[in-house]
């Protein structure tokens, strides 16, 4: 039998507001435990929670973006359920009334549009860390640090409209890429800013009903979201096939094994007792107010994917590169507005820049090539001052020492020859000491030029320009 497999992701989102949703506590990552807390974030009894309209207003953006339907009137609603990470004993969330619905995202797969509804999207605090110390085969204590708890998340829930662990990777990526366009998530998934649950099932191609679905959890990667996916896929059609019943339970995906791993049975809404928080009155938004925060969206990467291929006139492989995050984008307009010729920016940037990033794990923002110093590299190169070869090698002087390119080629002598004199010197002698090649390009076999080219080059440490050389080869081998 042919299964389908049928994949809706939720996606929790880290808000990168300055302060916590419901009190004035910082956010930023990495501090030491349990100081970014005060009684509101820690539910000592008494205290209040104050909303952060900066969250509010990320929120909108992202389901603005997502192009939701934002609600004027939502609500806070309290999720009952006891863990260590969480001091109060539940966690504010939305349930009944969310902040926005039914919007959609379009990702392409396969070289077609795939279009994946958004069910909605809500505000909620993050929970703490608990960090397990092991002791050889006996598990020893465990910690907590709530320097988390409190910090603001969207959960952004799709419609059941996925079909595959590869469809999931590029509609997280997708998502991942739109988040940081409005700045409102770093999408950094290594640090759990960025994280993933999916409910997964399969059923006979062609059936309407769905099969009982699993939830995998622990997925902090986009390969691992891809690679835990197909696995519970298989999983589950192997279980079918061999006659017995999917469980509907909460799986972990195991990085190390490969597979997942039975963590828990699944809960269901009833088990949170969910009930409108008593400490937080109903949010109402005004129409107005949406308007004005619609207006401040920036460009989006599917309407800058566009506009780039339109006004550079660039390849669409291009574009998509380019505007895989918004700092790339502005890099690369940035460049091309002190030398207008895309294409050659776009292929400097898409091989040599992004080729040493990747080399150190680096991002665009850490680029130590300023748009201003790549640009002046290809304008030495336009004019003839250095060669292509000299260019790459420049390149990776600059990137390595800061310098601009200018400094580096006057103070390393790098300068082309084009002195037409000199170059005859250099090429008599090479073609004195090649007869045998140059009997060869003679007798028809005039491939062998690119060796002649080749040994003027390594005469002259590649400072040769080139088409001087092919053309006075080509003068003296045809006399």
């Amino acid at each position: 039998m042919e299964y389908e497999a049928v994949i809706g992701l939720e996606v929790h989102a880290q808000l990168l507001t300055k302060s916590k949703i419901f009190c004035g506590c910082p956010t930023e990552f990495g501090a030491d435990p349990n100081v970014n807390t005060c009684p509101v974030c820690l539910g000592m009894p008494g205290v209040l929670p104050v909303l952060n309209g900066k969250v509010v207003e990320f929120a909108v953006k992202t389901g603005l973006a997502l192009h939701c339907e934002i609600a004027g009137h939502s609500v806070f609603a309290r999720k009952n359920y006891f863990y260590p990470d969480l001091p109060k004993g539940y966690q504010i969330s939305q349930y009944e009334l969310p902040l926005a619905t039914g919007g959609y995202l379009d990702v392409e797969v396969d070289g077609q549009e795939r279009r994946i509804g958004i069910t909605r999207i809500h505000l909620e605090e993050d929970a703490g860390k608990l960090m397990h110390e092991i002791e050889g085969t006996v598990t020893g204590y465990s910690y907590v640090d709530f320097n988390r708890t409190g910090v603001p998340l969207l959960e952004i829930v799709s419609e059941p409209d996925i079909r595959s662990g590869e469809e999931a990777r590029i509609y997280l990526q997708t998502l991942r890429t739109i988040l940081r366009y409005l700045d409102v998530c770093d999408g950094n998934m290594e640090e759990g800013s960025l994280r993933c649950d999916a409910n997964v099932s399969v059923r006979p191609r062609g059936e309407n009903r769905y099969g009982t679905r699993t939830e995998v959890k622990n997925m902090n990667s986009f390969r691992f979201v891809r690679e835990a996916l197909d696995y519970e896929i298989n999983r589950q059609i192997n279980v079918l096939e061999s006659g017995e019943s999917v469980a509907q339970e909460t799986r972990l995906w195991d990085t190390g094994q490969g597979m997942t791993i039975s963590m828990r049975g699944k809960e269901e809404a009833h088990d949170y007792r969910y009930f409108p928080d008593p400490d937080l009155v109903p949010l109402k938004l005004e129409t107005a107010w949406i308007e004005i925060v619609k207006r401040s969206l920036p460009e989006l990467p599917q309407e800058k994917k566009e506009r780039f291929v339109r006004d550079y006139s660039i390849p669409r492989y291009d574009s998509d590169v380019l505007t895989s995050s918004k700092a790339l984008a502005d890099y690369f307009e940035a460049c091309v507005g002190e030398f207008p010729q895309p294409k050659i920016v776009s292929n400097w940037i898409m091989g040599e820049v992004l080729r040493m990033l990747k080399r150190d794990s680096g991002e665009i923002e850490e680029c130590p090539i300023t748009p201003h110093q790549l640009a002046e590299l290809f304008q030495l190169l336009e004019k003839g001052t250095i060669s292509g070869k000299i260019a790459k090698q420049v390149f990776e002087e600059m990137y390595t020492t800061g310098s601009s390119a200018g400094e580096i080629v006057r103070s390393q002598g790098l300068e082309q020859v084009s002195d037409e004199t000199e170059l005859e010197k250099v090429i008599a002698r090479i073609v004195a000491e090649n007869p045998e090649t140059v009997a060869k390009y003679r007798s028809g076999k005039t491939k062998v030029l690119g060796f002649l080219v080749g040994q003027v080059m390594k005469e002259t440490k590649g400072k040769a320009n080139p088409e001087i050389v092919n053309r006075i080869l080509q003068g003296k081998l045809t006399s």
